[in-house]
């Protein structure tokens, strides 16, 4: 009777504790599927800060929790990057600028990881800007979303 409650015990404490089987692999990681999309989130906010939405521009950012690194500084997050960005480049092109993302190169460091590397220049009537972004990429609910945004800027100086 002792072996039969012992042999139930050991059977169930088995099942307990044995991992669920499921008939479902998951999918595959395709780096220039992953590449492709992290690419795609650099153009929809290159097209919507060029049209003068700084919403549309943040939606690349994870938020809350992105962390904003410019000048020495860094910033207070999402919303105030957001904040920066319509004080400081205002409502009209002229004041705004075109930007340019270019030259990006791409580093997978896990799965849901990825460094981006790239320059960028923001042309418009005074202090015309470029410089390099780093970016650390991290796919939240399966988006690719920026999670730390570190800028190396320098104004251009035309004769």
């Amino acid at each position: 009777m002792i072996r039969g409650v012992v042999t139930s015990l050991l059977a169930a404490a088995m099942l307990a504790f044995a991992a669920p089987v499921s008939s479902q692999t998951p999918p595959a990681f395709d780096e220039a599927t992953e590449r492709a999309a992290i690419f795609l989130v650099i153009s929809d906010m290159q097209a919507a800060w060029n049209r003068g939405d700084y919403r549309g521009y943040m939606q690349g950012f994870r938020n809350p929790g992105a962390v904003f690194v410019s000048g020495g500084r860094i910033k207070d997050g999402w919303q105030g990057a957001l904040d920066d960005y319509i004080r400081n480049y205002g409502p009209v092109p002229e004041t705004r600028g075109s930007l340019t993302f270019s030259n990006m190169t791409v580093e997978f460091l896990a799965p849901d990881a990825a460094q981006l590397i790239g320059r960028y220049t923001l042309e418009r009537p005074e202090r015309p800007m470029e410089g390099i972004n780093t970016r650390l990429f991290r796919k939240v609910d399966g988006q690719w979303v920026i999670a730390l945004n570190h800028v190396s800027a320098y104004e251009v100086v035309r004769p």
